[in-house]
């Protein structure tokens, strides 16, 4: 092929521009990367378009990554930009029958790391429920009975958001010697979870002495003033409205769900036993968990072992 680079590029850019009407900031932003990746591998003698291998093209991450004399190392997802706008270039080239195979095919884009979830505390777990509303033994307002019960709930179970204002009272089980409740997680597969007697005794104190004052004839387990089922919406507003009262911005309800299985993991519970009760269909996804147990570990060695720091 006698293509050059250079040429496939000013297609590829007018292409995206005529046929695909991309905005004008990402068509800067792919003409630079394609500018630097021409640069790149024309100081490897690379001009032809057919010349350009999968290690060029790997090359040419790598250089993303770890920075130049005249170039800063980028982040990881300006690289993947990068990497994405030569990808296009030679899926294009191919397409167009400007060269025979495409050498970026195989060269994924970085991925960014993967982010912990967010897990509080056992103290500031009891400091959110305490905020939430009165305890079993205290106060009959019905709603704070009703918002500490929630929370007492998704803590306990570590239940999706989803699965707790989706849940309905035949589905609740609060026998005394095993309380336990069958949740519809993700794509209709059921489960069944244990409810701790924190929860258990929140959520007896709501259902006997609140939800008849809210909803008699409403199936489902937590209710709204209305006397419908409580939304998505309404329990997020429940507990935003707890972790502003306790101090403890950025709380979401996903964040109740990390926090029962970071320390459900902390107090020693299989990670299987601990996938289930989440309701993961994969391990993998769990696992990510074990990375915040681990961080805990290595920090009570350091500050615990004699010769853990020099």
């Amino acid at each position: 092929m006698t293509q050059t680079l250079a040429d496939a590029v000013r297609g590829y850019l007018q292409y995206l521009v005529v046929e695909r009407g991309l905005a004008a900031n990402t068509i800067e932003s792919y003409r630079r990367d394609l500018r630097r990746y021409s640069s790149v591998l024309a100081g490897r003698g690379k001009i032809a378009l057919g010349d350009v291998t999968a290690a060029d093209v790997a090359g040419f991450l790598a250089s993303l990554r770890e920075g130049d004399e005249e170039h800063a190392a980028l982040a990881v997802s300006s690289a993947a930009r990068a990497v994405i706008a030569v990808r296009g270039l030679h899926a294009f080239a191919v397409t167009q029958g400007l060269a025979e195979l495409d050498p970026a095919r195989d060269v994924p884009p970085p991925s960014p790391p993967r982010r912990l979830p967010k897990a509080i505390t056992l103290a500031e777990v009891e400091r959110l429920l305490a905020a939430s509303g009165p305890g079993p033994e205290e106060g009959v307002d019905p709603r704070l009975l009703r918002d500490r019960a929630l929370l007492e709930f998704l803590y306990g179970t570590g239940a999706r958001i989803s699965e707790a204002t989706g849940l309905d009272i035949d589905e609740l089980q609060l026998d005394p010697a095993d309380p336990a409740v069958r949740l519809i997680g993700k794509g209709g597969k059921h489960r069944i979870a244990p409810v701790g007697r924190y929860a258990a005794r929140a959520l007896e104190a709501y259902l006997v002495r609140a939800r008849p004052a809210l909803a008699p004839t409403c199936p489902a387990v937590f209710v709204n003033a209305r006397g419908g089922r409580l939304t998505r919406q309404g329990a997020w507003g429940v507990l935003t409205a707890a972790a502003t009262r306790a101090g403890l911005p950025g709380v979401s309800p996903h964040t109740l769900r990390h926090s029962f299985a970071t320390h459900m993991l902390d107090g020693g519970a299989d990670i299987r036993v601990v996938q289930e009760l989440l309701g993961h269909a994969s391990v993998t996804t769990t696992q990510i968990y074990t990375l915040i147990t681990i961080d805990r570990l290595r920090e009570v060695y350091a500050s615990s072992h004699p010769r853990a720091l020099g």
